[in-house]
């Protein structure tokens, strides 16, 4: 069972990491009006090399949301951020929604 669409009221624009190359990082083409949950709240997160770091935003979206980390992400007030850490919350078998949580610089 994925996260109710009802609950998603934000969209957001996603530009997935492709990785660096020779003139910086790469990004895929933007996926516009991705539906969301944004949460402004300031929290310590690991990033994916395993540092603490200042997470300003959460984002949750449906479990198909392709975001790896240090992809550009535009908020919903226009604000370009980058994925710090994505975490999957799954839970099969339970009658609990799936979804995505995203953690923001």
């Amino acid at each position: 069972m994925n996260v109710p669409r009802w609950l998603l009221r934000h969209r957001i624009k996603v530009e997935p990491y492709l990785g660096d190359s020779a003139y910086g990082p790469r990004y895929g083409p933007p996926v516009e009006d991705v539906p969301a949950l944004v949460a402004l709240a300031v929290r310590t997160v690991r990033d994916r090399e395993g540092r603490e770091v200042t997470s300003t935003a959460a984002v949750y979206a449906g479990p198909d949301l392709d975001c790896p980390p240090e992809s550009r992400i535009t908020l919903p007030d226009g604000r370009i951020t980058k994925a710090i850490a994505v975490a999957q919350h799954t839970a099969p078998g339970l009658p609990v929604p799936e979804s995505v949580e995203v953690s923001c610089e």
